[in-house]
């Protein structure tokens, strides 16, 4: 089917490309990784003809090849390893490379998904980002075990020691404050706890040891602190760069529905930032915050037409129920086991609106007294990904005046010159 196809075995030190025996006199070699090599690499394959290549997706070695043949034109599509697999008993990399190249030649191989270089980049900073709030919260931990060493009880009276109180009276004490008359007094005017029960919650062991640990503890917090405000500012310009008209009129957006701040969120108003990106405001499904929003466009992007259908995107997301059936009989109806971050994001909005007083944590209460939490979860955060995916893809068709039957009949005229987004629980219904 392909005669143009090529395969690289993806290594950490070699990479094993292999070709059409017919267009060269050695179809398998071996390159290095370093980048002189992998544009020896891209030569090579444009001498033997190759049009497209395909690569299993081998921890993040593979990221570097592929990039540098995308620059040089080639089709590369990403292969899951398990779809690749090779006959039993030869397993090495010449044979893993041409047995790929094989495959691919016969159109066997499915690509993975990789959105387009500015979601990517959007998604690198997203991220990043995650990993400074997991480094930020290491050093939490840290203040508040130096704090239980000093037996200075500050946890058990503020719910959180990073918040205004707290961190007053954390700042105090590393700037050599040891009064607690003095300390109590730092306390916020929203905080629960009254001045007395700060104050004796503050009488502890002074060590110079646990004061040092605490100091330098607050110093890395702040440290990733600022970096955290460094990875907004790029992830606010990335989303600017992203949005097609920035200066095309818009409608006010709607009514927010939640005013409580995200823990962790990012500095600038997301759900503004989004609405411009996407043109719809996607925190009106229920579940959805800003900052939830931002992440699953993150990784799945804004343009779906990659997926056909919302059965196609819950499938790839693995919530959809699957289908082992032989003779005529369902040997098993469960869903595939997935690595998906956006899968994840989607199961934690489905646990979260389980407690809600909406339609879906209706759904979900209802679900999880007959089926279980586990499949109830699944289920709702099927239902969301299909509210999700639905969203886009009807502001997408009215984007490019093409209307596409991907929200079952609803007035599109209706919604151009209205100021308020339809519910979420509008993108479901039938005509």
């Amino acid at each position: 089917m392909n005669p143009g196809a090529a395969a690289i075995d993806i290594g950490s030190t070699m990479h094993m490309a292999a070709v059409n025996p017919d267009s060269a006199d050695m179809p398998i070699r071996a390159f290095g990784t370093f980048t002189h090599d992998l544009h020896d690499l891209a030569a090579w394959f444009r001498s033997c003809g190759v049009t497209s290549v395909a690569m299993e997706s081998t921890g993040v070695y593979w990221i570097p090849a592929f990039e540098i043949l995308e620059q040089h034109g080639f089709e590369v599509i990403l292969v899951n390893a398990r779809y690749a697999k090779n006959v039993p008993g030869r397993k090495t990399d010449v044979s893993d490379a041409a047995w790929l190249r094989q495959l691919h030649s016969y159109g066997l191989l499915r690509g993975s998904f990789r959105p387009n270089a500015q979601v990517a980049t959007l998604r690198a900073y997203l991220r990043q980002r995650e990993r400074l709030v997991e480094y930020a919260a290491a050093h939490i931990q840290h203040m508040q075990k130096a704090l239980m060493e000093m037996n200075l009880q500050l946890h058990h009276v503020v719910s959180d020691i990073t918040g205004a109180t707290g961190m007053k009276i954390i700042r105090a004490i590393v700037s050599g404050e040891r009064d607690p008359d003095v300390l109590a007094s730092l306390r916020d005017v929203r905080c629960h706890s009254s001045v007395e029960t700060i104050r004796a919650s503050l009488i502890g062991n002074d060590r110079d040891e646990h004061v040092f640990g605490l100091s330098q503890s607050l110093e890395l917090y702040d440290f990733y602190q600022a970096k955290m405000l460094e990875c907004d500012r790029k992830l606010e310009a990335s989303i600017a760069s992203m949005t097609v008209d920035p200066e095309a009129p818009l409608p006010p957006l709607p009514k927010v529905r939640t005013k409580t701040k995200q823990t962790n969120a990012p500095s600038f108003d997301v759900r503004a930032a989004l609405y411009g990106l996407t043109r719809t405001d996607l925190t009106q499904i229920h579940g959805l915050g800003p900052s939830l929003a931002l992440k699953l466009i993150g990784e799945c992007g804004t343009d779906l037409r990659t997926w056909p259908s919302a059965k196609h995107f819950t499938s790839w997301l693995c919530l959809a129920p699957g289908n082992k059936i032989s003779g005529g009989k369902v040997l098993s109806s469960r869903t595939r086991r997935s690595s998906s971050r956006a899968a994840a994001l989607l199961r934690l909005a489905a646990t979260t609106i389980g407690r809600s007083d909406t339609a879906l944590g209706a759904f979900y209460r209802r679900l999880a007294g007959r089926i279980g939490k586990q499949k109830a979860v699944t289920a709702t955060a099927r239902k969301i990904a299909v509210l999700f995916y639905n969203a886009l893809r009807l502001e997408w068709s009215i984007g490019t005046q093409e209307l596409r039957p991907t929200m079952n009949g609803i007035a599109v005229a209706s919604l151009r010159t209205s100021s308020v987004a339809p519910g979420p629980w509008a993108m479901s219904w039938h005509p």
